[in-house]
């Protein structure tokens, strides 16, 4: 198996992929019955000993919380990552009211991290058939995300449980694998925008990385601002970045008025960032 194989299984399934489109049993309304949620994937490799992984740990950026890829899994020689650029559908309709969620991004949040946990699930028995030690860590049983102010520890002595956080980032793991680079909203802007979602694989596959075409975290990113102007509760800022609890809080709110789902994204519509690199033309629209 190589690059090009996986590329296939991971485009394959999002193609045909029952979970990659909205039933009428599972629909909000008849609106987003038939709906797909994501495009065709775009994929990005990456030397799971890559020196960022371990800049990950530093306190600055993540913490030591964050785990490296060989301690998700001895022997690992690659991590695969994928983003999943939503449809226009599910962007469309995000854009229509700034206030609250649309029912098709609400559907793009959570029948879309289903989707995104049986994709991963797929490509790591596809890999291990063929005789690689192969995970997905965020549906790992020691995966763990952080959010909120717990104020509990996490380790011994002083340390306090880290926030906003987790111990396995997709969205650092596609910048080492060339996806892209962070844009205000702390979202990653590839090829393909920063409206979708990512996921990754590590593997005992040798495969060759690809070679990252920038070399800033925020090269990507023209700061025009937009996505904070878009925000419904102000939490992102030109001269400060973002400030993730009065993101969180809006979210809870969201649980509440749309539960069991959530979500928002309007700093990932009617942004220049939305579906290519801002200031370029993107070949793939």
């Amino acid at each position: 198996m190589n690059k090009k194989d996986i590329n296939k299984i991971v485009s394959a399934f999002t193609a045909c992929s029952e979970l990659n489109v909205i039933h009428a049993d599972k629909a909000i309304s008849q609106t987003v019955s038939g709906m797909r949620i994501f495009n065709k994937p775009l994929m990005g490799f990456g030397d799971a000993d890559d020196s960022y992984f371990r800049e990950f740990k530093k306190k600055s950026v993540i913490g030591k919380h964050h785990l490296l890829p060989g301690e998700w899994l001895p022997g690992a020689k690659t991590v695969i990552s994928f983003f999943l650029p939503f449809t226009p559908s599910v962007k469309k309709g995000n854009r229509k009211d700034m206030s609250w969620p649309s029912e098709e991004w609400l559907h793009g949040r959570i029948e879309g991290q289903v989707f995104l946990n049986g994709l991963c699930k797929h490509l790591v028995e596809q890999l291990t058939d063929t005789g690689f030690r192969s995970i997905a860590p965020s549906i790992d049983g020691r995966f763990r995300a952080y959010t909120g102010s717990s104020g509990s520890a996490a380790d011994s002595g002083n340390n306090k449980q880290p926030t906003f956080t987790s111990n396995w980032s997709e969205r650092h793991a596609a910048f080492v694998c060339g996806l892209g680079t962070f844009g205000l909203s702390r979202g990653l802007i590839t090829a393909k925008g920063i409206a979708g979602r990512f996921g990754s694989v590590i593997t005992e596959m040798r495969l060759v990385p690809d070679k990252r075409k920038y070399t800033g975290i925020n090269e990507y990113c023209s700061m025009c601002g937009s996505c904070a102007k878009n925000c419904p509760v102000q939490t992102i800022s030109v001269k400060k970045g973002k400030n993730h609890k009065p993101c969180s809080a809006f979210l809870d709110k969201t649980m509440e008025k749309f539960r069991p789902r959530y979500g928002c994204g309007k700093c990932q519509v009617a942004v220049p960032c939305e579906s290519r690199i801002p200031g370029k033309k993107s070949e793939f629209l």
